[in-house]
């Protein structure tokens, strides 16, 4: 569909529902409320405990493309790594193409997202996407999480809401952490390939506050030749006191991990029988990582106000082997580097919100302050054998940015609720580089304007108007490069901060009992793409793109005990300048379905299966390399006894599908080809048919009187 439809469509969809909404207020006119009817009329919209993907959100929602998953659906999908709870979030799917200690690989709306760089990611308040990464930019590393602690999930699409900023052009999500865990609990795992998992977990009450505590331990090898001696160890302590409305949280989080990589692999030699579908070239990359993190909240609310202070305080480092062009630039010694990032992280984020009327309508108005300080240490150097032997480039980077915003949300009728906002972005960053022509400063601003409109509920149905723009951030060492340390000709410097525009027209309907359905046309464009870089490992700044497309997302009750949903997803993603290369975006996967199957209430036997569509990508800008389209099937079968055991049986790829997780197209050179390499497609195998056994014992109770979750939805 081209841009001209878009446009049509949206102006003449806003001009009708601006026409049904204005006959229906003259219809329905009333003596004008007091002020004070307005505001008690206007009281924050109360706070809904999720606790499935399917609850209503008609009369709530400012879009078609937002909304969250609570604990009872989370608990019911079988996870082959912990990222892949943003797959709660409709047409989002998370592979991996190296070992499973790395970020995985995000996709969504047309986007191969890399590791994160336009899908902002937050947990209890703490940002996780990293900016002027080591590895790539806005880095979203999600291994550190406890499944098992995470209460709700919640997700927005697209550029439209003032208290997202950087890298959340084509969405972002929100993870909590439970406050309560009704019982305590101690977990064991085993599986194949080595998989293993002890977790022990539990709240404790004194008083006013909960604390709850975690310890998690796993190993895995994973189906590959070369076993990945995954090793991972994860700690939380979160403590909250109070309520939603007054109170405070603390959280401490600690995450180290070490791995042996299982990177993408050439075709040809896999074709020719020089090593097997899960074998490897360089059987010494490899990697590790650690997080630590130390965040707070404090919320006071009255009748009129609500006011919510967030501060974290994180230590992260990376040291990541990597070989993915072989022996092409160095026949003799090979073309495995290392990317390292260490970096200390500190901010904070201040909201305000007030009930107030305007002009006789009653209004929810925030304001709030975001800021993030990284202080960063990274660098590039030439490895082998994983030891260092030369440097590429090693800089330090003091890196400031955040925003301030604006929004306001008016109930200007029964039928008509308008949302306005306006967010001012700055950005600031000193690199001091061991290449002196590659020290230098960067600075930028940028405003974002953002609007939505519901028009309803008629029938418990609604129709969304959105539009706005956001932005994503460029590594700093881009922003002041002069010099490539590699070949050492002159290289340009990226912007700053990169824009994107968008808009949605969407609906959403519960008309049908226990059917919630959504309908989504977007539009997103995007000032410079980011695009993977496989002989260097990393991502670059590259042309002007667009992305368009329909999304259609069914959650379905069908009674107590079973539910079904499918999440369907059509986009077009090109480049928008003109090349002879060709307009096709690499790794921009055009069709995903995904669609699951539950049932049970978690008192004797429960389970579902969860099915996952990937279609065909452009592989190079000509379109005329392709990956191939792939499907997954996972299941998970389980039953509760009454004394507290809960056994399950996770079942991933199912139907043994022989596919990929990832697939590129570059030049690599193995051992006795030419000097120049052959260019091929390079890929990640899907993981072999595994299965997991997980043995739960809870015991005791909590004693609780508060709920799952601080803080209110707004």
């Amino acid at each position: 569909m081209g841009n001209r439809f878009i446009g049509r469509f949206l102006l003449l969809l806003c001009l009708g529902l601006l026409r049904v909404a204005t006959a229906h207020a003259q219809e329905t006119e009333t003596p004008p409320p007091t002020d004070q009817e307005l505001i008690d009329a206007a009281q924050f919209e109360e706070e809904v405990e999720v606790s499935a993907r399917g609850d209503d959100l008609v009369g709530v929602a400012s879009s078609s493309t937002e909304g969250a998953t609570g604990r009872v659906d989370l608990e019911r999908r079988p996870l082959l790594r912990p990222a892949e709870l943003v797959e709660t979030v409709p047409g989002v799917i998370a592979t991996q193409h190296s070992g499973d200690g790395k970020a995985n690989q995000y996709f969504l709306r047309g986007f191969n997202l890399d590791h994160g760089t336009d899908f902002s990611i937050w947990v209890d308040g703490v940002p996780v996407n990293m900016p002027s990464h080591g590895h790539g930019q806005g880095y979203a590393d999600l291994n550190f999480l406890i499944p098992e602690l995470i209460d709700t999930v919640r997700f927005r699409k697209g550029p439209y809401t003032a208290d997202k900023g950087d890298f959340s052009a084509a969405g972002g999500v929100d993870m909590q952490l439970t406050d309560v865990l009704a019982e305590p609990l101690v977990q064991v795992t085993g599986g194949s390939f080595g998989y293993g998992r002890v977790l022990a977990a539990g709240t404790k009450v004194l008083g006013n506050n909960r604390v709850t505590a975690a310890l998690d331990l796993s190993r895995n090898d994973g189906p590959w030749d070369r076993g990945e001696d995954y090793e991972g160890v994860k700690t939380m302590v979160h403590m909250h006191h109070g309520d939603g409305a007054h109170g405070f949280s603390l959280s401490a989080v600690g995450y180290d991990a070490s791995w042996l990589s299982s990177d993408q692999i050439p075709r040809r030699a896999v074709e020719a029988g020089q090593i097997g579908e899960y074998g490897l070239v360089d059987a010494s990359d490899r990697g590790s990582t650690s997080r630590y993190s130390l965040s707070g909240e404090m919320r006071r609310g009255s009748d009129d106000a609500y006011t919510k202070l967030t501060g974290y305080l994180l230590s992260y480092r990376l040291s990541l082997f990597s070989n993915f062009t072989y022996f092409l630039d160095n026949p003799e010694d090979g073309d495995q580097f290392e990317q390292k990032d260490d970096r200390l992280v500190a901010g904070f984020d201040l909201t305000r919100t007030w009930l107030r009327s305007w002009g006789g309508r009653p209004t929810e108005t925030s304001i709030g302050l975001q800021v993030r300080g990284d202080d960063i240490d990274n660098g590039l150097f030439r490895s082998k054998n994983a030891l260092r032997t030369a440097t590429v480039r090693s800089d330090q980077i003091r890196q400031l940015g955040g925003g301030v915003y604006a929004e306001s949300l008016v109930r200007w009728s029964d039928k008509v609720r308008p949302r306005l906002g306006l967010r001012a972005d700055f950005y600031s960053a000193d690199v001091d580089s061991d290449l002196a022509a590659n020290s230098g400063s960067a600075n930028d601003v940028l405003l974002s304007p953002k609007l939505g409109v519901a028009f309803g509920p008629w029938k418990k149905t609604e129709l969304y108007l959105n539009a706005g723009s956001g932005f994503h951030s460029n590594d700093a060492r881009g922003a002041t490069i002069r010099i490539d340390p590699v070949t050492g000709e002159p290289a340009r410097r990226v912007q700053p901060l990169v824009r994107a525009t968008g808009a949605d027209v969407g609906i959403r309907s519960s008309h049908v009992p226990g059917l919630q359905s959504t309908l989504t046309v977007f539009l997103l464009k995007l000032d410079s793409e980011l695009v993977f870089v496989g002989d260097g490992g990393s991502t670059e700044a590259g042309r002007p793109s667009r992305r368009q497309g329909i999304e259609w997302t069914n959650f379905y009750r069908i009674n107590d005990r079973l539910s079904a949903d499918l999440d369907v997803t059509l986009a077009r993603a090109e480049f928008t300048d003109d090349d002879p290369a060709g307009d096709e975006i690499p790794g921009a996967i055009g069709r995903t379905v995904a669609a699951g199957l539950s049932f049970g209430d978690d008192h004797k036997l429960f389970g579902g299966l969860r099915w996952r569509y990937f279609g065909d990508a452009a592989l190079i800008e000509d379109g005329s390399v392709q990956a191939r389209s792939s499907s997954l099937l996972n299941g998970r079968l389980g039953y509760a006894f009454t004394n507290g055991l809960r056994l399950e049986l996770d079942a991933f790829n199912l139907l043994d599908t022989r596919a990929s997780d990832i697939q590129y197209y570059y030049t690599s050179r193995l051992p006795g080809e030419p000097a120049e390499g052959f260019e091929d497609i390079h890929f990640h195998p899907m993981e072999k048919r595994s299965f997991r056994l997980i043995a739960t014992w809870r015991f005791g109770s909590t004693h609780d009187a508060g709920g799952h979750h601080h803080g209110t939805d707004s």
